[in-house]
């Protein structure tokens, strides 16, 4: 028996368990999924969303409890009605009345959260004020706490902007889903949405590194913004390098047990992940780097009952007794890059009483300090010519990209913003870095797991202002180490979700 007013498909379209028009649209909508760009194409007729008889075309799933919506969304064409509008929706039900939320954006750009209250009642807009200039945004974020709801939008490369609407009475389970209208009764739009994530986020009884979401692997194209999911999983997994071939990742297992912290391969044709041998390092966190030319790989291994993050070589093909190279004694040493002759290691270490970046001498162990700051410096970083070190530092305040010398010498900041940005990764041509950006909500020294991120690119000349890449649920483990593709051309990073 079907809802009021819709018209259902029987098959599931891509993520969506269901597809159909709701209320009766004179010209039928309809969705497809276009496994090659992950992408889907709608078109809709439905005279609008706003008074007491909704009528558009819905890809939906039956959903419970909190969940964060994403998607870049294009119309197709110039348009009729500058208010035909596409974006994510959110219904207790199927009838053309139902109380619902929904995040969309205009034909003419005017990007709003909508909402209906009460049953076959008025629709009330929240604006999202001074958002762009004669364009639209692509960005669309839907997210639900609780009783209420945050959209936020950009145009991609832009932070998001968003509004709340505080509390709504919607039941904890809900229709939710990619939706598009057009505004007039004899006009078909059309509109495709691309990188569509449904996410469930942690739970707010969440314990820090104890409870664990599952991933995804994703690879994004820096200068064009493709970006495609190849694996999900749940079994949690972490900090993806790419192998110099091109042919597969090398991710860290994270989660609970005595081998917390394996490492495997991820084959990029296939998908199939394989176990790449450490001998009894088996407690491995989220530090493992390749040597420039991928013939080496270091890690970091927690030892001995106090686990003492320590730092072992071996070859990248994995091996039964890797080599140590710092000692515990000394204090944690958190793996962060390789010198380009592959003889000197750099990290983050716990010595006197602060965090400062060492290197040290994989022939002789010498250990040198390149920083001495009562600040946190993390994420150390050679440049492929060796020339700069590119680290983050709390030392202005915000956590902030600095470089300096092989040597500690002329340390110079390199961003300044109000966001707190986290592992510099200067690509392999040396044109461009990478780095991962928390809000103002983190604290400068953390870098917590599951939070609102983003990927920003920038120069590596500093000749333009950083933009964003990727907008990720994620954080800790998304892209702690070296992760571009041997090409420079794209990345690969790690989102999460129940």
């Amino acid at each position: 028996m079907l809802f009021s007013g819709l018209t259902a498909s029987a098959q599931p379209i891509g993520a969506f368990a269901h597809a159909g028009d709701v209320g009766a649209p004179a010209i039928p909508g309809a969705v497809s999924y276009h496994e090659a760009d992950q992408s889907y194409h709608m078109a809709a007729a439905g005279t609008n969303l706003w008074g007491a008889e909704d009528e558009f075309h819905f890809a939906w799933n039956e959903m419970e409890g909190d969940f964060i919506l994403r998607t870049r969304v294009e119309f197709i064409g110039a348009g009729v009605d500058p208010h035909r509008k596409a974006g994510w929706m959110v219904r207790a039900d199927l009838d053309t009345g139902s109380v619902y939320a929904d995040g969309c954006v205009h034909g003419d750009g005017l990007t709003s959260l909508q909402y209906r209250a009460e049953k076959d009642g008025e629709t009330v807009e929240l604006q999202i004020e001074n958002l762009l200039n004669g364009t639209y945004p692509d960005v669309l974020q839907l997210e639900r706490h609780g009783g209420a709801f945050v959209f936020s939008a950009a145009r991609y490369g832009e932070p998001f902007k968003s509004v709340t609407l505080d509390a709504i009475d919607l039941p904890d389970r809900v229709k939710v889903g990619l939706f598009l209208c057009s505004h007039n009764a004899a006009v078909v739009e059309q509109a495709v949405f691309r990188d569509v994530r449904i996410i469930k986020p942690a739970a707010p009884d969440f314990r820090p590194y104890q409870d664990y979401l599952g991933s995804a692997m994703e690879l994004l194209e820096v200068h064009t913004g493709a970006l495609t999911s190849i694996l999900q999983s749940n079994e949690p997994f972490e900090a993806p390098n790419w192998t110099r071939d091109g042919k597969q990742l090398i991710v860290n297992v994270s989660g609970s047990g005595p081998n917390k912290g394996i490492l495997r391969t991820i084959d990029l044709a296939t998908g199939e992940m394989t176990h790449l041998p450490t001998g009894a390092a088996v407690r491995n966190n989220n530090d493992h780097v390749l040597s420039f030319d991928g013939t080496q790989l270091a890690i970091s291994n927690h030892e001995g009952e106090a686990g003492t993050s320590t730092i072992y070589t071996l070859p990248t093909t994995g091996s039964d007794s890797p080599v140590q190279i710092t000692d515990p004694a000394w204090g944690h040493s958190f793996l962060h890059g390789w010198s380009p002759a592959a003889d000197k290691l750099i990290y983050t270490a716990q010595r006197n009483d602060q965090w400062d970046i060492y290197q040290v001498d994989i022939a002789t162990r010498t250990e040198t300090p390149l920083t001495n700051h009562p600040a946190l410096d993390d994420g150390s970083e050679y440049t492929a010519d060796g020339q700069w070190i590119y680290f983050n530092s709390t030392r202005s305040g915000t956590m902030e990209i600095w470089r300096m010398r092989p040597d500690g010498a002329d340390p110079e900041q390199v961003t300044d913003d109000a966001l707190n940005n986290w592992f510099p990764h200067p690509s392999p041509d040396g044109k461009w870095l990478v780095f991962l950006s928390y809000g103002p909500d983190v604290a400068p020294a953390d870098h917590p797991y599951y939070k609102h991120v983003t990927l920003r690119l920038m120069p590596l000349d500093a000749s333009a202002p950083p933009r964003v890449i990727a907008y990720v649920y994620g954080g800790q483990g998304t892209i702690n180490v070296p992760s571009w593709s041997p090409d420079s051309q794209r990345i690969a990073f790690v989102s999460n979700s129940r």
